[in-house]
């Protein structure tokens, strides 16, 4: 049976995501990567809400993706799970830099002014070209590592023969909540300068725990048995971070390799697992739509929310809270309609979407 709740967790979280990033574009805590404040304010209290949710919602992502391997893997083989995930993920975050997503490397590089910084450093053009493609990447830094965890756990079940996966139905909820030590380890080690979001530990264990533990009906019991205290303390969790780090940058060290950081990942991503499993778990018409197109909204919001940024916001064409609306209008936009236009052209579905040929 199809597990409706990871489609209604994956939906939602991607939202989220879409949401965040509106703020992340104008923040004023200094978060680099965005175009910055373009308010008068002498403090943006709305930023909290990147503070609220930026420490779960990646590592939610990997678990339902660690989950959703197994489940595939439950029904095909292991060579068929390796081509679909290159196919999912490597092509379009590789081939797909290319031939479309270099157009969000240029908007990128627009807002931070890295044409004209680069051209006064006397880089050679072809080098910027490429330089532009690799900013293309954006938000498929997620696919990159997912596709690198894909490959790994197909080296660990060689190594494991099933015997883990199968000891992991027992998991205790004492032990669910030990896991928080190994996720803390994580987050000291593979974390890459400058792009701070390739994380390769931390998310690797939340893969690797969605996989292992979370695939497995029992435990999704268990949670959902204490859903709603989870909800509570994630909650808490989440508030005591937002009001402990308000105006630094959550997104670096040291913040994001604190215990309190790995407490709040942990714990709002059990939260919103058990809180799914629970009161998500069902199916209609507006959730398979949104599940259905989650993937195209993920790949593409962000080119509509940085385009806002650069042609109407940067220039101040338009107040601060038009340029925000317009923003999280223009993710949604570009998200579904990027979608719904390049998964029906022959080769770019398969080198942007990784959607192979209809036979």
């Amino acid at each position: 049976m199809r597990k409706h709740y990871l489609d209604n967790l994956r939906w939602i979280t991607v939202i989220i995501v879409v949401i965040y990033h509106v703020f992340y574009m104008y923040n004023a805590e200094g978060v680099l990567g965005g175009l910055g404040k373009i308010t008068n304010l002498k403090v943006q209290y709305y930023d909290m809400f990147q503070y609220l949710v930026y420490p779960w919602f990646m590592p939610v992502l990997f678990v339902v993706s660690g989950i959703s391997a197994r489940l595939y893997l439950d029904s095909h083989s292991e060579k068929e799970f390796f081509r679909s995930r290159t196919l999912k993920l490597l092509v379009p975050s590789t081939i797909g830099l290319f031939v479309f997503q270099f157009i969000q490397g240029y908007v990128s590089m627009s807002l931070g002014g890295g044409f004209e910084g680069l051209a006064a450093a006397g880089v050679p053009k072809p080098m910027i070209y490429l330089i532009m493609v690799a900013s293309g990447s954006g938000v498929l830094w997620y696919m990159h590592l997912l596709w690198v965890y894909c490959v790994m756990l197909l080296l660990i079940r060689k190594i494991e023969k099933g015997r883990l996966l199968e000891a992991g139905a027992k998991t205790p909820l004492w032990l669910v909540a030990l896991f928080l030590f190994p996720i803390w380890g994580a987050s000291q080690i593979l974390n890459t300068p400058i792009v701070s979001v390739y994380r390769i530990a931390f998310y690797f264990v939340f893969f690797v725990l969605g996989y292992f533990i979370f695939s497995h009906d029992e435990v999704i019991e268990r949670l959902k048995k204490i859903a709603i205290p989870l909800i509570v303390i994630a909650v808490a969790i989440c508030a005591v971070f937002a009001f402990m780090y308000f105006g630094e940058n959550y997104a670096d060290k040291p913040i994001n390799r604190g215990l309190l950081y790995a407490v709040d990942a942990y714990a709002g991503s059990l939260a919103m697992l058990a809180g799914m499993a629970r009161f998500g778990d069902f199916s209609g018409p507006l959730s398979k739509w949104m599940s259905g197109h989650s993937f195209g909204l993920y790949v593409f919001h962000y080119l509509g929310i940085s385009s806002v940024a650069l042609f109407i916001a940067k220039p101040k064409l338009m107040p601060a809270p038009v340029c925000y609306i317009l923003s999280l209008v223009a993710g949604f936009v570009f998200g579904y309609g990027l979608y719904a236009i390049i998964s029906r052209i022959p080769f770019f579905r398969w080198a942007v979407l990784g959607i192979k040929k209809e036979k």
